[in-house]
């Protein structure tokens, strides 16, 4: 599929963005095909300086802005704010993730741009939403792991652990993006616009689900166990002779086969500290006992051989390196300022072929040819 075509080619969308989540949303938009025009600051979106990795620019940005349009406006100018507004009455979708009311301060509240262009679509991405004690309090990916609860879960016993990639700002990206898209198919029955917007806390809050209800309903606590899982045994990393491996045992059609043929004692299948999930999360210490030692018989490859014969579930515990020279990963093309990079293709296939990316673009880039377009 060629650069500008796909299933949202026609769509214009306007992004006063910045950092990590809304910029994700956008580029699925970019992705699919639409025209993304981002507006930065004079001195940039501030995710262009977070590194310097990929030949002198950002991992982040490279990752996030393909296929984007970049254009330098200060919305507090006059001659600026003329231009955005005359880009929103064109605009499809408006995506912003400025501080909760500093749009609407600014004159581009999502209710007065729908006044204007009945048709646009707007999206606020926020830390904590436009209400609410928390509203006015800032946000980053971090912060919100810990206050949500995530970070409580998650690490070893000695203490809890930031989960290593951003995964508030990419789960809010995420909601923003089906967002817009289910407000876009709607908006082909009513001819009218929408207002939606997705919070950082919101989007964890709903990941959050099982262990509030499992505390909420059962007063049960999560413990953080690692490479294991709360409330699934045997479901976790062990220790091989020379590195680890993952296994999932995930139903009791599976138990007694891990244990005639991955742990070598059919007796345990009856052990009646094992004979269900919920005896085996009770038991989890005298379980592991058994499978660390079964595990520790074996390298790497000698243990995923056995459980891939027996068609159990595993993983192998891989570092980024490993990730890098994956067999299974998918890459795909992109071009930068500096040159062409590679990056990691996106998870939907599609069955006419892989996505064409736009290139990176510029700070400011296209500054003089969108305000020519938009304002002659």
């Amino acid at each position: 599929m060629a650069v500008g075509e796909g299933p949202l080619r026609g769509i214009l969308v306007v992004s006063l963005e910045q950092a990590v989540a809304a910029p994700y949303c956008s580029a699925r938009l970019a992705d699919a095909g639409a025209r993304v025009i981002k507006i930065e600051r004079a001195e940039g979106d501030f995710a262009r300086r977070y590194d310097f990795d990929v030949l002198e620019q950002s991992a982040h940005f490279v990752w996030l802005n393909r296929g984007k349009e970049s254009i330098c406006l200060d919305i507090k100018a006059d001659d600026d704010r003329r231009l955005l507004h005359a880009m929103l009455d064109r605009a499809d979708v408006f995506i912003q993730n400025l501080m909760p009311g500093a749009a609407a301060r600014a004159g581009f509240g999502g209710a007065a741009l729908r006044e204007r262009n009945a048709r646009l679509i707007t999206c606020d991405i926020s830390g904590y939403g436009d209400s609410g004690p928390y509203a006015a309090m800032k946000a980053y990916d971090l912060l919100v792991q810990a206050e949500s609860g995530l970070s409580s879960m998650t690490g070893t016993a000695e203490e809890p652990a930031r989960i290593g990639a951003s995964v508030c700002d990419i789960g809010t990206g995420m909601y923003a993006y089906a967002a817009i898209l289910e407000a876009l198919y709607e908006r082909r029955d009513t001819g009218r616009g929408k207002g939606v917007a997705v919070s950082l806390f919101d989007s964890m809050a709903d990941w959050m689900n099982v262990a509030y209800l499992q505390y909420r309903y059962a007063a049960k606590v999560p413990r953080r166990l690692g490479l294991n899982h709360p409330t699934i045994a045997p479901y976790g990393a062990y220790p091989c002779s020379d590195g680890a491996i993952l296994v999932a045992i995930q139903n009791e059609r599976e138990w007694p086969i891990f244990c005639a043929r991955i742990l070598d004692d059919a007796t345990l299948e009856s052990d009646p500290r094992f004979a269900s999930n919920v005896l085996r999360v009770e038991h989890r210490t005298e379980l592991d006992v058994v499978v660390r030692a079964a595990f520790a018989r074996h390298t790497v490859e000698q243990m995923a051989s056995k459980l891939g014969a027996a068609n159990i579930a595993f993983g192998r515990v891989n570092d980024v390196a490993a990730l890098a020279r994956h067999r299974q990963l998918r890459l795909a093309p992109t071009e930068t300022e500096a040159g062409t990079i590679e990056v990691i293709a996106p998870p939907a296939w599609r069955a006419e072929g892989s996505p064409a990316f736009g290139p990176v673009p510029k700070l400011g880039q296209h500054t003089d040819a969108v305000r020519s377009e938009f304002l002659g």
